[in-house]
Formats: C-alpha cells, structure tokens, sequence
C-alpha cells in the first residue's frame, strides 16, 4: 500500500498539470482567434478603401501633365497628375511634383476624440445636446514600417458638418467648427459616426477603421493604469485663477491633474485651442513612451483597460480588436517626428475663433503619411 500512495500523488500532479496545460493551450487559441478575428474586422471597417485626392477642390491641383506655365516653361503651380500609361501604375496613384505615390492599403487610421463631459457616457437629452470634441485625433498604423503616426486636428477647424434639430431631423449641412459635429447627435454612436464622416470627408475621404470618444472623467484612470505621466509643462496652466503648472517645470501627472493639464485653457488669450492643443499631443507621446513599457509587461493591459474605462467611452473596436491592436503597437515606433498637425491659420470669427486649413499643406501630409512612394 506504501508502493502506491506515492504513485497517487504523482498522478494527481499529472492530473492538475495537465489541466493548466489545456487551460493554457485553450487560452492561447481563443486569445489567436481574437488576434485574426480582430484583423479581419479592422480592415473591412472603413467605409472608404482610399482616399480620393483627385477629387480635390484646390486650383493647384492638375489632372494632367497640361498645367499652366510661366516664361520658360516652368509650371506656375505644383501639379498633380492622377492619370498616367505605366506599367508600373495602378488605378489611385498620384504623381506630384515628380514623385509616384500609392495609398497604402495596409494602414490602419482610428479617430480619436476627448469629449468636455466630466461623467460616464450617457445619452444626449436632445438632438444637439451630444457634447463637443475638444481634443480630435487620427492615429495611423503603419505595419510595413511598424511606425505610428499621430495627426492633430484643430477642434475650431472650418469644415462641412451636418447640423440637425432638437428631434434630430436633418436641417442642413454648413461651414462650422469641426468640433460642434460631435454635438449633434445622441452623444454616443451617433455623434461618433457624424464626427468620424465629418473627418474622413475633411481628409479627403481617408478611410478610418474605428473610433474611440471618451469624456474626460476617464483620462485618470486611463493615465494611472501606467503609473502617471512625466513631462515638463509647455506653458502657466491656470485653474480657477491658481496657478497648477508653471512652463518648463516638470512634473509627474496623477490623477485630475491629468485632466486639468489638458482640458484648461484660457479663453480670453488669442490661440488658446492651438497652445492647449500642442500640450495634449505632448501628452500622448508621453503616454505612449510609458504605456509601451507597460503592455511589454502585461500584453492584457489594454484588454484590461478597454474593461476599466468602457463607462466612459463610446468606440466601435471591439474586444478583439483590441487585442490584435494591443499585439501590435508595443513594437511601434512612436516618436515627436511622427507627430503633426494639419496646417493652417487662425482667423477670429463673429464670436470664436475659426481655423482655416492650408489645402496644399495637408495634401501633402496626406501623401506623407498615408502614402508609398513608388520607384519608376
């Protein structure tokens, strides 16, 4: 009897084993499956499959090798040919200024906004009582290059959108702040929907797989899941009159100090949206450089946090596709030289200031970061 009791136990570690074995295996194919089943469903989210850039309404933009030229033969404008009888060209390609330029189909481009309410999302009372998007974001993935690219937009920025009633019928489509879109709608997927067209339309119909608005009462959590934030503040931020951050002081964000470093500004100064602006693309390459760290560690971190601030959010990428996201950034290169803006000027409208985009300027970001250069 002695003989066997050892033998047992031995079977009942076996036992125990084994089954953290299937457990694991079991994880490790559901977690594979969430991985493709995520992929695939990114990449047949976009509305578009590429930009239309020919379809630009610019007066520098040629549709042929027939632009206008001064003395010499030298063309008065850059000139865009959408056309051309190569081999080595394909339907969508753009030669400018004598380079040829392919969309890259690969990219994967979300819209991000932060949204100026304070508590868990709920539904708007009204048809236009969704809240504005104060920070507007597009995060673009690049897998052949393994770079992300972050693109800030100018919540003032002067752009179509469609403007509806109270019962949310459809009364017209305007010029007006880009950030009043998000406002008319339900607050949730509607507003988000309306936001991310308005964008996709603003960016020459550049497709965008998915979407993220969340209301600032998330960004503590979502700062302290990493441990805080460091950074030296770009400018005196004032909250209720008291100085909370003094320009080029560093410091450690936790907390509401998060959220007052990039939601406060002062109104009553000429470009306070562009400066608070520039604070809050500080603060996402900041994030990004300490979440990376993070996710290395524990790859279930973004799952986690997708869990813990959902209340908060109203997005249209999905658990799994958070995790083949989550799989994929950690080996991104993020840096300040891949961080831009959309070019153009600040004009004081009747009561708020109006941001006016350079068409040209953001063509060409376009073609940068959306874009193959293609070798002849």
């Amino acid at each position: 009897m002695k003989n066997k009791k050892p033998f047992k136990i031995h079977r009942s570690i076996l036992k125990v084993l084994l089954g953290l074995v299937i457990v694991m295996v079991i994880g490790a194919v559901v977690f594979l499956c969430l991985q493709i089943s995520g992929k695939n469903r990114l990449y047949n989210k976009s509305a578009n499959k590429k930009p239309d850039l020919a379809s630009a309404n610019i007066s520098w933009a040629e549709e042929s090798v027939e632009g206008s030229t001064q003395e010499g033969g030298q063309p008065t404008q850059p000139i865009l040919i959408v056309e051309e009888d190569s081999e080595n060209w394909e339907e969508g390609d753009l030669r400018y200024k004598g380079v040829h330029y392919r969309y890259n189909a690969e990219m994967l481009t979300f819209l991000f906004l932060g949204i100026d309410k304070d508590g868990t999302v709920k539904e708007a009372k009204n048809g236009i009582d969704g809240g504005q998007s104060d920070a507007i974001f597009l995060l673009a993935l690049n897998p052949k290059t393994k770079e992300a690219s972050l693109v800030a937009i100018n919540r003032d920025t002067m752009t179509d959108i469609d403007i509806y009633d109270k019962k949310g019928s459809f009364l017209l489509t305007t010029k007006a702040q880009l950030t009043l879109q998000h406002g008319y709608g339900d607050g949730k997927e509607q507003s988000c929907e309306r936001t991310l067209a308005s964008v996709s339309k603003l960016m020459y119909n550049l497709p965008i797989h998915g979407y993220c608005a969340i209301n600032y009462g998330a960004i503590p959590k979502i700062n302290d899941a990493v441990g805080g934030v460091t950074l030296t503040a770009l400018e005196d931020v004032k909250d209720n009159g008291k100085l909370v951050f003094q320009e080029g002081k560093q410091v450690h964000l936790k907390g509401k100090n998060a959220v007052t470093y990039l939601r406060t500004r002062d109104t009553t100064k000429e470009g306070s949206a562009s400066k608070r602006l520039e604070r809050q693309k500080q603060y996402l390459l900041a994030y990004a450089d300490t979440a990376k760290q993070a996710i290395k560690k524990d790859v279930t971190l973004m799952v986690t946090l997708y869990n813990t601030i959902k209340k908060y959010m109203v997005t249209d990428i999905t658990v799994d596709e958070v995790s083949y996201f989550s799989t994929q950034v950690a080996d991104y290169k993020f840096d300040d030289k891949h961080i831009y803006s959309v070019p153009g000027e600040i004009k004081m409208g009747e009561k708020f200031e109006e941001f006016y985009v350079d068409d040209q300027g953001l063509y060409e970001l376009i073609l940068k970061v959306f874009y193959d250069v293609i070798e002849d």
